[in-house]
């Protein structure tokens, strides 16, 4: 019987753990230049954490169980509930502002498609302790930051932000009530997913076509500016909100990133427990989902036992940004990067060329040989193609000089090298070939 991996799993090859790293490596790298600390949770979590913050329908959407004491768990979906649990946990003794990221590994028991798997890894990026909108917009700056580390442009993607104190009032102006407002919220989230046929038809039938769906839409889809939103609802926000924002813009503008930045009405984020400014990474000219959302959520930690910690952050899934850099075809590309592979010139020199291997191991280089005695000439064939930057020869130059043949297999010098000072220095003399 022939067995596959679970639909919507993947399987990691080396080819693509080495995209996966360097994937990897440039969140950290962003995150850590932005004086943010990594942290991790559990893979499951009591199933309460995630009924308490999105409510019993969420049951639907995870891999949950029973341990042998019938206690209820359910994996990970996302990492905020976690990250809320913490501080709440040590809310009073922890140091503002709490900067934390991390890149876990997660499920969700949903239907597999393109760009959402049920396995994924996501990068989250946090902030929590600071009201000040500027705490938004230096969480922007992190996504902004990595976005252009990965070759990616103002043409290419851009932010798209609002602010639910406005969203929340342009459905009061449309004769929804704030205690109506979450689903409103929800199927504005997932308009674009669900067609304008089936928008139309649930919006319709929540609301009894007060607005109509067309209305919404067509309101939705103008090109507005924070400006000239903000007329349409004046008198309804407080000036503090429009000031606030606006200080957020401010600060997008200070920190660089504004040329990645639009207003947009539309994004107003699903989930409840958002309470300001939201926000999504879009491309600008692809159908593709969401490469990251996120937002200000000041009242989870208190929602969880904890006191209320204001809080903005974001996640980007591995697989939709992936998907994005493919399709404008900027992935790097990869070799496998040995820096050093051995050759034995003859069975007699074997021995020999395995003392070298483990001598340049120790050295902290990453050396192979081959397993198979085989002719020269197809030993440097294998050499590159496994990507080794320098082939070392094992020969009758070791027992006559006792010296090696090193050749750089990337421009095709080559030199004899005394045995005793490869050993010593390898690093050193190989990088002066």
């Amino acid at each position: 019987m022939k067995v596959q991996s679970p639909p919507g799993m993947r399987d990691f090859y080396p080819e693509d753990m080495r995209l996966q790293n360097w994937l990897f490596d440039t969140w950290r790298r962003v995150s850590r230049s932005f004086g943010f600390e990594e942290y991790e949770g559990p893979i499951f979590e009591y199933l309460d954490l995630y009924t308490l913050k999105s409510g019993e329908g969420i049951v639907s959407e995870l891999f949950n169980f029973k341990d042998r004491g019938q206690r209820h768990f359910a994996i990970r979906p996302e990492m905020t509930p976690t990250l809320a649990r913490m501080v709440a946990a040590r809310a009073n003794t922890l140091p503002r502002p709490i900067k934390w990221f991390s890149i876990p590994r997660m499920c969700r028991a949903e239907k597999p498609q393109r760009g959402r798997l049920r396995e994924f890894y996501q990068w989250n990026v946090d902030i929590l302790g600071v009201e000040d909108p500027l705490a938004d917009a230096e969480i922007i700056a992190v996504a902004v930051e990595f976005l252009r580390q990965a070759g990616l442009r103002p043409e290419d993607v851009v932010v798209k932000m609002n602010d639910r104190h406005f969203a929340s009032e342009l459905l009061t102006r449309l004769g929804i009530p704030p205690g109506s407002q979450e689903h409103a919220f929800d199927l504005i989230d997932r308009q674009e997913k669900l067609g304008v046929e089936e928008f139309s038809r649930q919006w319709n039938e929540a609301y009894g076509g007060q607005p109509p769906a067309e209305e919404l839409v067509e309101f939705l889809e103008k090109e507005l500016t924070s400006s000239t939103f903000y007329e349409l609802v004046s008198g309804r926000v407080p000036d503090a909100v429009r000031d606030q924002f606006n200080g957020f813009w401010d600060s997008l503008k200070a920190l660089g990133v504004a040329d990645f930045c639009e207003f947009d009405a539309k994004v107003v984020r699903g989930l409840a427990y958002y309470t300001g400014i939201v926000f999504e990474v879009h491309a600008r000219h692809l159908p593709l989902r969401a490469v990251l959302g996120g937002g200000r959520y000041d009242s989870l930690t208190k929602l969880l036992g904890g006191p209320r910690v204001p809080a903005t952050g974001f996640g980007m899934g591995d697989a939709p940004v992936l998907e994005l850099l493919r399709a404008l075809g900027r992935l790097p590309e990869f070799g496998e990067a040995l820096d050093v592979f051995v050759i034995d010139a003859g069975p007699e020199y074997f021995g020999a060329a395995l003392n070298l291997v483990g001598d340049l191991r120790r050295a902290g280089l990453s050396v192979d040989f081959s397993y198979k005695r085989t002719g020269v000439s197809k030993l440097f064939k294998q050499a590159s193609a496994r990507g080794a930057r320098y082939a070392i020869v094992v020969g009758a130059e070791l027992a006559q000089r006792n010296e090696f043949t090193v050749k750089n297999l990337l421009t095709g010098r080559q030199e004899l090298v005394a045995a005793d000072r490869l050993r010593v220095g390898p690093r050193m003399v190989l990088e002066m070939l």
